[in-house]
Formats: C-alpha cells, structure tokens, sequence
C-alpha cells in the first residue's frame, strides 16, 4: 500500500501484513512525482497487488492521472476507484456549500498545487473577478496569495466573502474566514513560514458557515485522544470518540494470539455442562469461548445449565451479541466483589467453576473462588504480546507525549496502565502521563494508576465504553 501522509487515518482498515509505504505530503514536486510512479510500477513487477491510497479523488486536484499515465505507458493494467473531491468534501465539513440559490450560479475550479509550480494560472482573470458565484483552488500558501492578488488586481472586491480550509476532513481541520483582502493579507504574512496547502473558497457561500458548520462544532473535535486497548477491542471505543471530532491514536499496547495450548479452551467447552459457572475475565475470553463451543458438536444451548458471570460492560454485550444474557455482571475485576455476587446468586462451596481468563489476570479470582470451597477450573483463553518500547508505534507516542500533543489517554482496565507504563517506560509514565488528562473507565482501573503516581482525571458513573465516552466530552466542554 502506498499512501498519502494525509491518507494515513485510512490504513486502519489494510491488512495487518500489507507492506506500507508512506509517499509524503499532497503537494510533492515533479522529482518526487516520478518516484512514485516509478514505485509503483516496481511494486506491480514484483508480483504485488498495490493499492495507491490518496486524499479525495485521485484525479481531481491530485496527481492520480499523472500516476496512472505512467502506469499506462508501462503497460501496468490499473483501475481508479474514484472518491469525493477534496474541493467537494472539504467545504462540506467546513460548512461551506459551494451552490445555493442565493449565491451565485456557477463553480469554477481553479488549477492549484496539482501543475508542481507556483506560477499564476494563465486565465482570463478579468471574466473570473467578474463571475457570479464560487471560486475553488487548493493550493500552498504562495499560490493562494497569487490567485488573491490577481482577483483583486482584475476587479474583484476586496470585501468579498473568503474562507481557507486547512486540513480539512481531519480532526485538524482548521477554518479562516474573511474578506478576500484580509485572507491575503494573511497568506502572504504566513507564506515564509509554512507550505502548508489550503482549499480557497472565493463567494457569498462562504457567509453560511456560521450557520452550517457541524464537523469542527463537535465536542471532542481537535482532541487527540490515546486510546491503550488490544486492535480487536478497540473498535467500539475509537468509533464513539471519532464521532465526537477527535483523533484517535491505537497505542500497541498488547495484540491478542493463542494460548500456550490452544486445546484447551476446546476440551473446556466440550465439558461445560460438568460447570455450575463460568466466569468471562474479558470480551475477548468471551469470545474465544464461544467460538470454541460452536467449533463442536453444540452450540450455546450447552450452556442452559450453567450460570454466567461476566466482568466488564464490554464482556456482557459480548455475550449479548451471541444472544447470551449474563446472571451477574460486575463492572470491574474486584476480586471481593465477584466473590460476593457469586455467593449472592447461589452457593459457592462445593459449586464447580470455569474461570476463561485472558494470560494477563492472574489466577487471583481463582483462588478467592477456591477459597470459598469451589472446585475452580482456571482456563487462559489467549495470550498478550506488546509491542516493545523502541517500535515506531511506541517511539511515536512517546514523542507526541513529551511535546503535548496529546489532550487524553483512556485507560479501560488496570492491565492496560501497567502494559501503557511499560511501553513508554515505567520512569517515564507518571511524568509524561501527568501533563495529560488521563481517562479512567473505572475507580479500580483509577487506583492502578494511582498506585503508579499517575493522576486520573476523568472516571464515569457508568464503567462502559458510552459512560467513558460521555465523561470525557462533559470534561473538554467544561475546559472550552
């Protein structure tokens, strides 16, 4: 896969072996260009299937013809699947329809950073100034200032409505509005310093965004929030926050494989029905579980006899999903309290219980279980392996942590502070972790980092995924 750096949010959804390949910013000139292409003809010779992922459409103020040409010329058979044009997605997200009745009736699409120079397109200016209605160019500061400038210097008011897009589509996406002359103004004080590139809208729809803007009116938007669960789990909680505007960062903080022996999550689930419980430590161990019990001659009816305790909100919509509803539920891994909830539900001595357990939870339960006379069968579903801290993804977070890039990290067990304490260094965590908001999804996932010096800012009523969720936009919106 060979990607855009403004892509890369996308990659989320690759396979987990595809080789990667970042081939920089939107605005690459022609030396670059050719390196690409000629990339990717190498790629396809060397017997890979490539998928070439860029921002928007690839032939609609990018370089995806250019690229394809070459292809072509190569005798490399290729296929476009077309996107929405930044020119198109940008504006909706920053609020700015490019049509309304009231605002003129055309669009024209000025050539920007796509022609690799930053010479003034070669246009009839004068009937361009004179148009009713939109003006679109995406381009670096530089030719932002020149498109202004020749607008102006052919008629063009300077009072008329202007907006720049930034990033747009991102949870960078940032939005300037102004007159025609003050965005001019602007971009030629800034053009020294950055070359960052802008979508220019040029007309009176640009007035509407105070009206219509929802993407960047979000209450997590802008935030970039660190979230420490395993790629398998993560989903849940990377959606409800994305929704909310925010950037989510997937911390390898552990990925899921095989326990030491695999058979014998299959030999327990062929015996379930010897068990008076089955207690599920995780989501995970819930559904390595139960995809063993349907690997067999049975399926869940095997469990008609047999009371199930699960532990965590993410656990019981597991189950919930398979058409499963737990007897006991317990929000957090409280050792006591699971104990006690058991005993409250039906005797434990003499009872036989499968505790299914990821390799991380010690075998504490089991023996507060034993303790109470249950003849207890600890069952490790699968194992954890973290990434180590001097992986990319590891040195990343780190970075972006020491330079306070990020506004939170979500802790939703207790095993994932002392896996996140490990990756960027136990010396390191509590300092680094201090100068953030940290997000807790329980008081006893609280006190694990409490135990580490670490400062837990953010603790819902309810310790779900939405109640963790909910917590964090109520604190961003009191710190606004």
């Amino acid at each position: 896969m060979v990607y855009d750096r403004a892509a890369e949010p996308l990659l989320r959804w690759a396979a987990f072996d595809a080789e990667r390949i970042e081939a920089g910013a939107p605005a690459e000139r022609s030396v670059a260009q050719d390196a690409i292409s000629m990339l990717l003809a190498e790629k396809v010779r060397d017997g890979h299937t490539v998928a070439r992922l860029k921002w928007g459409d690839p032939f609609v103020f990018d370089s995806g013809a250019k690229e394809a040409m070459f292809l072509h010329e190569q005798g490399i058979p290729f296929e476009v699947v077309p996107g929405v044009a930044m020119a198109i997605g940008a504006t909706a997200y920053a609020g700015i329809p490019l049509t309304h009745p009231e605002s003129g009736d055309a669009i024209v699409f000025v050539r920007g950073h796509e022609a690799e120079v930053d010479a003034t397109p070669g246009l009839d200016w004068d009937a361009l100034a004179a148009l009713d209605g939109t003006i679109v160019c995406f381009a670096a500061p530089r030719l932002v200032a020149r498109v202004l400038g020749a607008l102006i210097d052919h008629g063009r008011p300077g009072d008329d409505a202007a907006a720049l897009i930034y990033r747009g589509t991102t949870p960078a996406q940032r939005t300037v509005t102004g007159t025609v002359a003050e965005l001019l103004a602007r971009v030629r004080e800034q053009e020294s310093q950055t070359d960052d590139p802008a979508l220019l809208v040029v007309g009176e729809v640009t007035r509407l965004r105070d009206h219509l803007r929802w993407f960047d009116a979000r209450p997590l938007f802008g935030r970039r929030i660190i979230l420490t669960r395993s790629p398998e789990r993560a989903r849940d909680l990377s959606d409800a926050i994305e929704n909310l505007g925010a950037e989510t960062v997937l911390a390898p903080t552990f990925r899921v494989g095989p326990p030491d022996d695999p058979e014998a999550v299959d030999r327990a689930a062929a015996s379930i029905d010897r068990y008076d419980w089955v207690v599920f430590e995780s989501a995970v161990s819930a559904a390595r579980f139960l995809n063993a019990l349907m690997r067999g001659p049975r399926d869940a009816r095997a469990l008609a006899r047999t009371a199930i305790c699960a532990i965590g909100a993410s656990t019981e919509e597991e189950l919930a999903a398979r058409g499963l509803k737990a007897d006991v539920v317990i929000p957090e891994l409280r050792v006591e309290s699971i104990a006690n909830s058991l005993l409250d539900h039906a005797p434990l001595n003499g009872s036989s219980v499968l505790v299914v357990r990821p390799d991380h939870e010690r075998d504490v339960l089991a023996a507060a279980l034993a303790a109470n006379g249950a003849h207890v069968t600890d069952l490790v579903a699968y194992r954890t392996a973290a990434d180590p801290p001097d992986s990319p993804a590891a040195q990343a977070i780190y970075r972006m942590l020491l330079d306070g890039k990020v506004d939170a990290v979500t802790f939703a067990s207790p095993s994932a502070v002392q896996r996140f304490a490990a990756l960027i260094g136990p010396e390191q965590a509590a300092d680094l972790l201090n100068t953030t908001v940290v997000a807790a999804i329980g008081p006893v996932t609280a006190a694990a980092a409490a135990q580490m010096g670490i400062r837990t800012q953010i603790v819902p009523e309810q310790y779900t995924v939405d109640g963790l969720v909910a917590a964090m936009a109520r604190y961003f919106a009191d710190k606004a």
